[in-house]
């Protein structure tokens, strides 16, 4: 039995439009004919979804929006078969929950839409500047920990604000998260607005509202706008924020006009002033409301009522028997498990109980955060089977089964074995978490995904590491914007480049002690900038500085976090040096690339 959309009340998970297809065609027909230039295009196709690669021609990238990162069976196969037509046969999952579909022709946009759009999925405002995907924490409503789940709020707030008439005509992007409280913070705190969960002295519900948070230039902790919002005055308080940054933000300067930038032109408190006159405004018109009882929500946190057959080993075979995915580019590997002891460290890593006696979740570890056509199918039938019929992409890049039997752990583990996506590990040294990089993007200097595959190659040959560093998150941007979330990783890693004997060696700025937490965001600090190809020796010295300095029951992020940058620096030592007398062919070479490096960048799209 199907586990698709249909069984979510409302509609939950269908956020498209027809129209949007069609708007699509209609500018695509003009700008062939030459009735609109380039610049009016581009500003158009980014608030659809479609991003130019760096390649020459017409090679595009599609992001499809996944409000929230929740993903039905029946989408996530409809996002298969647009990888295999229309894509390199895979997908990718960024720190956002949306799903990324790189090399694809502008002439195969239009088929992609309509397929997508048929399950309900839309790539309306997942770039450009616009307000992007509202995403949540992918354990809402399961968490042990969470104050209330944040997810009915969330897709209210999605809903008013997709196709919102300032939505896609923003000075710049503009990003939302929801966070339920606890330990799981869906990484709020770096977000523009960012609405945690709090509950009232008389019981009732509220949100923590943080505002102006943000990494790349001038990394920001989202400040305080309001301590205690009653849940009833959300999409309100969102209003008047849209607002200000649509009347105030600077429209000039692009790479200083993200709503962090605003809130240090203008000041605090004149900040402050400005949302609660448009707060005042918006009441004054009518604020809008929430779809349902404040304090009552739809309550979505429940097993489903029946569950499809387990699939057969052969159907699973099946799915992925012919499931090659093609270059250009890196390409996933779908690898068997060469460790004995694989099984037992996925259970005690992958799997956590719920809130809720008797079921577990159970993280699916992508590599590079890539998942081909086949198996993306598999998923889907894992999930309708062992799940609710849903999927959650994690900021992680990684996969979340929610309302797993206990028992039908072990049974899921093997079938994901079968299907290549048993590894353990999520979000360690095993577990790379990497933009796209020069890969396709043209603000990336280097290959981010090169190194994240370096390191994962280097994680299989010294198992050790993981044990010696438990918990500790490496994550790789190509360039300064942080789409990697390198910032805020214990270990993050920022493409750039440095000349030897006057050519371009790939290098990467070595940040340490970055992390977001209940309570606010604490950024890395830069401690070296080393050659590519030894940063997997630069994370072995680091976790020799961090065992022999560690207090007692101190974890590897929180140590980084405190360790004085010299003494970091000290333990890197002759690293980041590269002699031209020592350097060898293939240092000129950037990673998971055969051409030599020349760290050119193009002219980004972001703001466009």
């Amino acid at each position: 039995m199907s586990m698709g959309p249909e069984r979510m009340p409302s509609g939950r998970l269908d956020f498209a439009s027809a129209k949007d297809v069609a708007e699509f065609v209609a500018m695509l027909g003009r700008f062939e004919r030459g009735a609109i230039g380039p610049d009016e295009w581009r500003a158009f196709r980014l608030v659809h979804g479609t991003y130019g690669q760096r390649q020459e021609g017409d090679l595009s990238m599609l992001r499809v929006k996944v409000p929230q990162g929740i993903v039905a069976a029946e989408q996530l196969e409809a996002i298969a078969g647009v990888a295999a037509r229309h894509s390199r046969g895979f997908a990718h999952v960024t720190t956002r929950e949306n799903v990324q579909l790189h090399f694809v022709r502008l002439g195969e946009i239009e088929p992609a839409l309509g397929a997508l759009a048929a399950v309900g999925l839309t790539t309306r405002e997942a770039c450009g500047n616009s307000l992007r995907n509202v995403t949540a924490s992918p354990t809402a409503g399961v968490a042990a920990d969470e104050v209330f789940d944040p997810s009915p709020y969330a897709a209210a707030f999605t809903r008013h604000f997709l196709r919102h008439p300032l939505s896609s005509s923003l000075p710049r992007k503009f990003k939302v998260a929801f966070a339920g409280g606890g330990a799981d913070h869906a990484f709020a705190y770096v977000n523009d607005l960012g609405l945690h969960a709090r509950l009232l002295v008389d019981g009732r519900r509220a949100f923590r509202v943080t505002a102006a948070g943000g990494t790349a230039t001038l990394c920001t902790s989202g400040l305080v706008l309001c301590d205690a919002l009653p849940a009833g005055e959300l999409v309100a308080l969102g209003e008047a924020v849209v607002r200000v940054f649509h009347a105030h933000g600077d429209r000039h300067n692009r790479h200083k006009n993200r709503m962090k930038f605003l809130v240090r032109a203008l000041g605090v408190e004149r900040f402050r002033a400005l949302v609660d006159a448009a707060l005042a405004a918006v009441r004054a018109e009518g604020a809008p409301s929430l779809p349902f009882p404040p304090d009552a929500p739809p309550d979505e946190s429940r097993p489903p009522a029946t569950r499809a057959p387990r699939p057969s080993a052969g159907a699973l075979a099946a799915l992925v028997a012919d499931d090659a995915p093609r270059v250009p580019g890196v390409v996933p590997r779908y690898l068997p498990l060469a460790d004995d002891g694989a099984r037992a460290r996925f259970l005690a890593t992958n799997v956590r109980p719920q809130r809720q006696p008797g079921y577990r979740l159970v993280t699916v570890t992508l590599p590079l955060g890539d998942v081909s056509s086949g198996r993306m199918r598999a998923l889907a039938a894992l999930a309708r089977c062992y799940g609710d019929g849903t999927l959650r992409l994690t900021p992680d890049q990684n996969v979340l089964l929610r309302w797993v039997p206990a028992d039908d752990v072990e049974a899921l583990r093997a079938d994901l074995e079968r299907i290549g996506l048993a590894r353990p590990d999520p979000v360690s040294l095993a577990d790379v978490g990497a933009c796209p990089g020069a890969e396709s993007c043209k603000l990336a200097v280097t290959q981010s995904r090169g190194v994240a595959r370096l390191l994962d190659a280097h994680a299989e040959q010294r198992p050790d590491l993981l044990t010696r560093a438990p918990g500790l998150a490496v994550k790789v941007s190509g360039c300064p914007n942080g789409c990697g979330l390198h910032h805020v990783a214990g270990i993050g890693l920022q493409g750039g480049l440095r000349k030897v004997g006057g050519r371009p060696v790939p290098h990467y700025l070595v940040y340490v002690g970055g992390a977001v937490g209940a309570d606010g965001a604490r950024f890395g600090r830069s401690v070296a900038k080393v050659p590519a190809r030894r940063v997997p020796l630069v994370i072995e010295r680091l976790i020799e500085l961090y065992e022999a300095g560690r207090a007692p029951g101190e974890d590897v992020a929180t140590f980084l976090g405190r360790v004085p940058v010299a003494d970091a620096r000290r333990a890197i030592g002759a690293l980041a040096e590269l002699a031209p007398d020592d350097a060898v062919p293939e240092d000129f070479v950037d990673l998971e690339d055969g051409a030599a490096f020349t760290g050119a960048t193009g002219v980004g799209e972001c703001g466009a």
